[in-house]
């Protein structure tokens, strides 16, 4: 709860370029005029959504049906439609304001078509995000860092198409060192027979985008750190008369980065709500977690501040309740409470959905067209026990992403190794045409490109700790592929197969003394030496918790999903030969003798 005696300064005309007032509408319940001087309330609603990236339907592109997964969850900007529409209805539409916290134009085919395959900026047409967004009467949507994925001219055409700014007060201009994005809004609410509520919307984004995005942002954009710029912003917008401030901040609550300490710190809403004296709530984006509603303690006034997350993709709508009492002629934040509307809970709203159909209906046809042809099948039934080509095609698309990335850098000349699950086992390249569809098929998780360092001796134990995947079976013992794998529980998409060293897998052996023959060019690998390691960004973060990987040092972070890579790889090439990237390069042995031929 806010202090009913904390004061704010009084309000000013809004006159900067950088801020905006809109008007909006009259409370449900005013003083009556003989009340006139004495404390009087209203209320404000800010809505909030987060980590879109790209879901306007209820659909999964990859998989080519409705989405859904084991929650039963719904996805897209449709179904929030629905939602806000139904808090406009019940707190009155011109007393709510709708935001995002970033991240809403990478993530789905939706969006790599009309960046890639029909972009934007050479078509000219209105992008269906903006489309949506524009017609839900979106208030301002914060930088996420994703949106840099495609450049700067992809993201300023996108920006030109939106009927409200898009907000980045830390994406400043290298040369000019002003601010590159328009750093905040303020918003005036009218109020009847009352003075009218101002609310501000500080947009922040990642400080990431630097490394990242490194080839789209280098000499052109700088990130300074989203505290910092807050410190600088939040007392201007209350000077200005913000008698509300929320922060929309693309950065998730966990006080840590997944780049150590060498940029500005990436997941910072905690420590931003913590440190910066003035603002009333944080719409926290970028974590893809959910949040219904957290206080944390302000260390400089003592009071509480509200931070809420929505779940990703359009899952869930963040509302954000303030209540406001005036006295002695200025308004207070006396309380804010913060919920979550689940998307699952109504249907698509029909104005969205008719406004994107044709374009929706172009990318379905589009993922379901052929991109390649396969000069063979690679089936990936076998691949949790045998090395297949369909694997091995994995691991050479991430293994060239990541040698790629470190082309130039003080880290070009490592040898690249590369790690790959098999997550499904009915996925198949088939021989001859292969479709969008069938890439997606064969990565069935939105993992985004990783790589890591790690010595041969870390290589080992990680690949020691993967081996536990193994039933432990005696030389001459019958072998049965149905129960060879999965002890004592592990799932197959924890376990990991690596390319680019050569060893052997003794299943006779107890967990932990598997790995024997470990070699890297025909030499047994030097347990200092140095690698880099191509992986998913769930199993950088720990997920599986396989050893040294979490904490080892991030080369590349591209946020790139795996499963376009492939896709990139096939539209590129034009054929899947395993003759390009398929080499047995490990197997499963007892005593030396091999499991399977």
């Amino acid at each position: 709860m806010h202090p009913s005696a904390r004061r704010r300064g009084a309000a000013t005309a809004v006159t900067a370029a950088v801020a905006v007032t809109l008007v909006s509408m009259t409370p449900a319940a005013a003083a009556p005029p003989e009340h006139a001087g004495k404390d009087q309330k209203t209320s404000v609603t800010v809505m909030g959504t987060s980590d879109l990236h790209g879901y306007v339907e209820n659909w999964d592109y990859f998989n080519d049906v409705e989405y859904d997964d084991a929650a039963h969850n719904d996805v897209g900007l449709a179904k929030i439609s629905t939602l806000v529409n139904s808090v406009r209805a019940d707190r009155g539409p011109e007393s709510t304001m709708l935001i995002d916290a970033g991240d809403t134009i990478q993530g789905t085919s939706l969006t790599d078509y009309f960046a890639n395959t029909e972009p934007i900026t050479k078509t000219g047409e209105i992008h269906p995000v903006a489309a949506a967004m524009n017609s839900m009467d979106y208030d301002a949507a914060a930088l996420g860092n994703h949106e840099f994925n495609y450049g700067l001219e992809m993201l300023r055409t996108f920006e030109s198409q939106l009927n409200f700014p898009l907000l980045g007060a830390n994406a400043v201009d290298s040369a000019t060192d002003k601010p590159a994005f328009t750093p905040y809004i303020i918003k005036t609410v009218k109020t009847k027979g009352n003075k009218p509520v101002k609310v501000g919307i500080l947009g922040l984004t990642n400080p990431g985008v630097a490394i990242w995005d490194k080839n789209n942002v280098d000499g052109k954009l700088e990130f300074p750190g989203i505290v910092e710029q807050a410190q600088k912003y939040v007392p201007e917008m209350k000077a200005r008369g913000a008698d509300v401030v929320v922060v929309s901040s693309h950065s998730g609550t966990s006080g840590t980065s997944s780049y150590g300490d060498e940029l500005p710190l990436e997941n910072a809403s905690t420590q931003l709500a913590e440190t910066v004296p003035g603002i009333d709530a944080v719409l926290v984006g970028h974590a893809h977690q959910e949040i219904p509603e957290r206080f944390v303690t302000n260390k400089t006034t003592g009071e509480q501040v509200l931070l809420t997350e929505p779940l990703n993709w359009g899952m869930r709508l963040s509302v954000m309740d303030f209540e406001l009492t005036k006295v002695r002629g200025q308004w207070d934040v006396t309380s804010a409470s913060a919920s979550l509307l689940n998307a699952n809970t109504v249907e698509a709203d029909p104005v969205v959905s008719k406004l994107v159909a044709e374009q929706h209906q172009r990318v379905i046809d589009y993922v379901n067209t052929p991109v390649g042809n396969a000069t063979e099948s690679m089936p990936a039934e076998e691949s949790r026990y045998r090395d297949t080509a369909v694997m091995d095609f994995v691991n050479s698309v991430q293994a060239q992403a990541v040698d790629r990335a470190l082309d130039g850098g003080p880290n070009a000349d490592l040898p690249v190794l590369s790690l790959v699950a098999p997550f499904s086992r009915t996925a198949e390249i088939p021989a001859g045409p292969v479709t969008i569809r069938d890439l997606a098929g064969l990565y069935v998780f939105p993992n985004t490109l990783f790589g890591v360092e790690m010595t041969g001796a870390q290589v080992k134990e990680y690949l020691e700790y993967s081996a536990k995947y193994f039933n432990q079976t005696a030389p001459g013992a019958p072998v049965d592929p149905a129960t060879l794998t999965n002890a004592n529980g592990t799932p197959d998409y924890n376990y990991d197969m690596m390319s680019g060293v050569s060893y052997d897998i003794d299943i006779s052996r107890p967990v932990g003394e598997r790995i024997v023959n470990l070699s890297f060019n025909g030499a047994p690998v030097d347990p200092a030496q140095r690698f880099a390691v191509a992986t998913n960004n769930y199993r950088q973060s720990g997920g599986g918790n396989f050893p040294h990987i979490a904490t080892a040092t991030v080369l590349v972070n591209q946020q790139t999903e795996i499963r376009q890579l492939l896709i990139d790889y096939v539209v590129a090439k034009g054929t899947v030969d395993p003759a390009d990237f398929a080499e047995n390069n490990w197997r499963l042995v007892r005593n030396g003798v091999p499991v399977f031929e």
